[in-house]
């Protein structure tokens, strides 16, 4: 591991316990993800704050949602195209979901959200290449709270620079989640 990506690490680590530790912006739930997508595997970690605004209410159900930072670590198994060549970076992003939840935020839900990503460089893996470190991501999910505040869900997740620069590759992720509610 590089100190370039160590040194990454360090400050997105500080950055999630600063704001974790403010009693005012206190974190509501926390996440792992797991996707694979395009020969690369993606671990990411992430901490949730609730917005409290209810939009639609209606029929016992409501749109919210929350404010999602994430730390996530890719492994491309193909870099520049190649096989036997991997590549590892590291992702910070920052995410407003929206979520269709009943009132209770227990049982069945869908959310969407976009967000902006900063990558410790430039992806390139099969055949797949972004033109810049700054991505947005978006995503479509869907997924079940449990009475104890496990919620356990599946995503969809689009990475791409939204037409920014060429060449503009775009990957996509199949993802795990798992989170608690506090």
């Amino acid at each position: 591991m590089s100190i370039k990506h160590l040194g990454f690490k360090v400050a997105a680590a500080a950055l999630l316990l600063l704001s974790a530790s403010s009693s005012s912006y206190a974190v509501d739930s926390a996440s792992a993800e797991f996707a694979t997508g395009n020969k690369t595997q993606m671990a990411r970690f992430a901490a949730q704050w609730d917005w409290q605004n209810k939009w639609w209410q209606s029929n016992g159900t409501h749109i919210g949602g929350y404010w999602d930072l994430s730390i996530a670590e890719w492994h491309g198994n193909r870099y520049n195209n190649t096989d036997n060549q991997s590549q590892d970076l590291v992702d910070i992003g920052l995410t407003p979901v929206f979520r269709f939840q009943r009132d209770d935020k227990k049982g069945f839900y869908g959310e969407a959200g976009i967000g902006v990503h900063l990558m410790s460089q430039v992806y390139n893996n099969n055949d797949r290449h972004f033109s810049t470190a700054f991505q947005f991501g978006d995503h479509v999910g869907t997924g079940y709270v449990f009475a104890n505040g496990l919620d356990l869900g599946i995503r969809l997740q689009h990475f791409s620079n939204g037409g920014i620069k060429q060449p503009n590759g775009g990957v996509n992720f199949a993802v795990v989640r798992a989170a608690y509610h506090f």
